[in-house]
């Protein structure tokens, strides 16, 4: 218990954690051994320790018959907190004393002994993501365990909350439009490390958000931390969209899932078991629920089935895990999911190549009119080369969700169109990815062949690197070629998430050797553009590879006890929200400087390509090095030459 309370204390209250009322509630109850006697597919239950009240609504089908007698055991974080025999002829219940075979419902409020209650310890009322969970197994009369049920319980505290999105979201925003005004005023070297950091610092955000898509069965505050993430995966919830997003399934041949409308009826569970044994039949019946939860459906789920004069108990509790899981979560039906990604990676790159169109126009405008001097000269005169490039940028930024929920609708075929849609976005961004980098890497290797320094005409022709510089600026020179083993990674990432739903522990092994394989790769090579850079990737790659490292043990492959996968649940939590807390302050001084200072590239040292010596721009660089003529030759009348 001692150790149960230090580490409930030791857990950082980043939710809401002064609510008035304190509970323990359960929303869900699945059988937790083969052939169970008694299932439910409502239940809803709510302990209220001011009055010691527990109220239960119930829905559940059973075909025990006779006197039954029942044991409650509560597990806290792994450890046994609760143990407690009960009789329901003790408790008034006639439903349940004694048992008789079909359905029934359950709709009473129970008053709990003062000894059970002295037994909570109080922080379980208060910590978010309460990993707690009752078991009760059901004896007959001779003894023999016949049932068993467990039901995962919540304090009504999280961490998943829209303050966390927000505040992430919009840091990498204004970070990517500190960046963009930096390169207008020609702080090129400013604008390349904040571009650069703020890229590497959306990509650790994504990273966590594929963690909420993993299979496996995850600690409840680890689920709900990388639930705050899931808006970098394009998983956004607006009600009216949603709305749409059934219609067009339905339209185009596919049938929408409803079973968040019908939650009164559906019991939902979030979390997938390490051992999950579910009959043909109940196989069928959630399958039903996610995909056309009638009124008719759910009476048949609601009912017994005979099966070759053999009785089965059918529960409506549907489990979900991995991207259902993290749809559920959102708020977006299950069927909508794809639509919903594409449909926000496309409405953001709308929005943003509008932005730039509109700054262009109206930059000329106060330029004609004279309220501004001439400024962002290069914006205005190349806007149409810098807007190609940013949707290139765009491409990059969401390649990772576009080819995981592609991947994924694949697999699931929602309806016909959803299939030819995921297939169009398949090939589009990896199409553009791939062509982009064929041609930065021809560009490299001509100009190795013809100037001895791949820098040359990567960097010399603005065109060139307003369109192709996003995927080689944030390197150094001589790495130009290394966007081409991050697109590798990213794809075998991508292929594991979306095709190993079905296999937790295989996704959990598979980016364990993965992030530990990148590691490896960017600590030797190292090749981000300069130092300061390269630390700041080496260390979101370190704790990529500690949070791979503990998904291996989520998985449960190495035998752990229950309570080392809730510490190691909570030290996720605790080190990525510290981690991602340094991340947005170190961007967010770097977005104040670079606007507050009137030359930010005094910040940063001169990278050692001498890419600034090529960038026609750079004229505000007080730094003259032994390639600034062959820069000033470079930046002469040949732009756009090597774009052929």
């Amino acid at each position: 218990m001692r150790v149960l309370k230090a580490l409930w204390a030791a857990v950082p209250l980043l939710a809401q954690c002064a609510a008035a009322t304190r509970l323990i509630k359960s929303t869900s109850l699945e059988t937790c051994m083969e052939n169970s006697d008694f299932s439910a597919s409502l239940f809803n239950v709510v302990f209220t320790p001011e009055n010691r009240s527990l109220s239960v609504d119930i829905v559940a089908t059973s075909t025990l018959d006779g006197n039954v007698t029942g044991e409650i055991n509560v597990i806290a974080y792994g450890l046994k907190v609760v143990s407690e025999k009960i009789d329901p002829c003790t408790l008034d219940l006639a439903q349940l004393c004694p048992m008789s075979p079909g359905q029934f419902d359950l709709d009473t409020t129970i008053t709990v002994s003062s000894s059970v209650v002295d037994q909570i310890p109080g922080v379980a009322y208060t910590v978010p993501d309460l990993d707690g969970t009752v078991q009760i197994s059901i004896y007959n009369d001779e003894g023999t365990q016949v049932a068993c049920v467990e039901a995962q319980l919540s304090n009504g505290k999280t961490v998943h909350t829209k303050i966390v999105a927000w505040v992430t979201a919009v840091i990498a925003g204004l970070a990517m439009i500190v960046a963009a005004i930096a390169s207008g005023m020609g702080h090129s070297s400013t604008s390349t490390h904040v571009a650069a950091n703020t890229l590497s610092l959306f990509g650790y955000f994504q990273n966590l958000a594929v963690i909420g898509m993993c299979a496996m069965k995850l600690p409840p505050i680890t689920s709900a931390w990388t639930q705050d993430f899931e808006w970098s995966m394009g998983i956004i919830r607006v009600g009216f969209m949603q709305k749409i997003f059934d219609w067009y399934i339905k339209s185009t041949g596919g049938t929408p899932s409803t079973f968040l409308d019908n939650l009164s009826s559906v019991s939902v569970l979030v979390q997938k078991r390490s051992v999950e044994t579910v009959t043909t039949l109940a196989h069928a019946a959630r399958h039903l629920v996610a995909r056309a939860a009638t009124p008719e459906v759910r009476h048949a789920l609601h009912t017994r089935v005979n099966n070759d004069s053999e009785q089965s108990t059918v529960s409506s509790t549907y489990v979900l895990h991995g991207i259902k899981r993290v749809a559920y979560l959102a708020n977006i039906e299950i069927t909508s999911m794809f639509v919903t990604g594409v449909t926000f990676f496309v409405f953001f790159t709308i929005v943003i190549i509008l932005c730039l169109v509109g700054a262009k126009f109206g930059l000329d405008l106060l330029v004609r009119t004279g309220v501004m001097r001439s400024r962002f000269t290069d914006f205005r005169v190349r806007w149409l080369a810098v807007v190609k490039g940013m949707l290139y940028r765009m491409v990059l930024i969401g390649s990772l969700n576009m080819i995981i929920l592609s991947f994924w609708e694949l697999t699931q075929r929602e309806s016909p169109a959803t299939v030819v849609l995921a297939v169009v976005m398949l090939l589009l961004v990896l199409g553009l990815l791939a062509w982009a980098s064929f041609k930065v890497i021809k560009l490299a290797k001509r100009s190795v062949a013809i100037h001895k320094n791949p820098a040359y005409i990567l960097y010399s022709d603005p065109v060139a690197l307003n369109r192709w510089g996003f995927v080689y600026v944030q390197f150094r020179a001589t790495a130009y070629y290394f966007i081409v083993p991050s697109l590798l990674f990213m794809i075998a990432k991508a292929c594991f998430i979306a095709f190993g739903q079905n296999s937790g522990t295989t996704q959990g092994i598979a980016l364990f050797l993965l992030e530990l394989a990148y590691l490896v790769l960017i600590v030797w090579i190292k090749p981000y553009m300069d130092r300061a850079t390269n630390a700041f990737n080496i260390s979101i790659q370190s704790v990529n590879f500690v949070n791979g490292l503990l998904f291996l043990f989520f998985t449960r492959v190495t035998k752990v006890p229950a309570i080392a996968i809730a510490v190691m649940g909570v030290v996720f939590f605790v080190l990525n929200a510290a981690f991602a807390v340094v991340l947005m302050i170190m961007v967010a001084v770097s977005c104040v400087y670079a606007l507050l200072s009137k030359n930010p590239d005094k910040r940063y040292q001169p990278m050692r390509d001498d890419r600034a010596s090529f960038i026609k721009s750079s004229t505000q660089l007080p730094m003259v090095t032994e390639l600034e003529a062959l820069g000033a030759t470079a930046r002469g009348g040949d732009e756009g030459k090597y774009m052929m």
